[in-house]
């Protein structure tokens, strides 16, 4: 039998993984992940600063941090890419 390279598989399970925790994460802030109004999609840059300078210091650090965590957790998921499964 030859080696099925299920890599992008577990790659994908792994980064839907990430995924998931990121939503937990930006909840547990009061935020929501990956949404946006259209008022907000309409004013393009400017309503990402007034959203910016406007928002509490914490709820822009808690935001930066999931952040950073699910591209933590993602790039811990490259190496799943090339994993041979027998």
């Amino acid at each position: 039998s030859f080696p099925v390279s299920s890599g992008p598989l577990a790659y994908a399970a792994c980064q839907t993984a990430c995924n998931y925790g990121a939503v937990t994460c930006y909840s547990l802030a009061g935020l929501t992940f990956g949404v946006t109004t259209a008022a907000a999609a309409a004013t393009g840059p400017v309503g990402w600063w007034a959203w910016l300078t406007s928002t509490p210091t914490s709820t822009i650090a808690a935001a930066a941090a999931c952040s950073a965590a699910q591209g933590t957790c993602m790039a811990a998921c490259t190496p799943l890419l090339v994993a041979p499964t027998p």
